[in-house]
């Protein structure tokens, strides 16, 4: 093995990340889209004000 352990501290630090991504993935596709959707609109209705 060439690399020694690079490999494996690669490993760990991954496995460290991916708890904060499955918080996400917990949410059904329905509701996250609902969610997204509902971001957007505040998004948009925030730019239509900045611009009146």
């Amino acid at each position: 093995m060439t690399r020694g352990n690079q490999r494996e501290l690669a490993r760990k630090r991954n496995e460290k990340k991916q708890p904060k991504a499955k918080a996400t993935s917990d949410i059904s596709h329905t509701k996250r889209k609902e969610i997204d959707a509902e971001i957007m609109r505040q998004k948009q209705l925030k730019k239509a004000a900045e611009a009146k």
